[in-house]
């Protein structure tokens, strides 16, 4: 596994929501791959310092997963509003927590229930 790991950057706002929902949420366990571990290594910046592409709570993404090439489009929402039909993924998915934070060219491997992925964050549009 790729042991470098990318910058987690996360807005004032963003991070307060997330931070309190995965302590009521998850057990004591925050493993490697998990929502908890990615909010206790987060840079968190002003909301309006943070860079126009990287991935924050109701973001459209589009990424590719590397050996397959299959590119996905969706949402990272929180979990009330996930709805695959509509494309909008929890936060809580291994998805979900594996993008936040993450900037558009990045790239990132990460435990999903098929075994390891390598995905690219190729494009990432801020919706409201």
């Amino acid at each position: 596994m790729n042991t470098q790991r990318n910058h987690v950057i996360l807005g004032e706002d963003d991070f307060r929501m997330l931070k309190q929902f995965a302590e009521n949420f998850s057990s004591t366990n925050a493993n490697e791959m998990s929502l908890s571990y990615e909010l206790n290594r987060a840079i968190v910046v002003e909301n309006d310092e943070l860079p126009p592409d990287s991935i924050r709570l109701n973001s459209e993404v589009k990424v590719r997963e590397l050996t397959t090439n299959k590119e996905m489009e969706f949402s990272i929402v929180m979990p009330a509003l996930a709805d695959i039909k509509q494309k909008k993924i929890s936060v809580l998915t291994p998805m979900g927590a594996a993008l936040i934070g993450l900037c558009k060219g990045e790239t990132v491997e990460w435990k999903m229930p098929a075994g390891m992925k390598k995905f690219q964050v190729l494009d990432v549009r801020q919706t409201g």
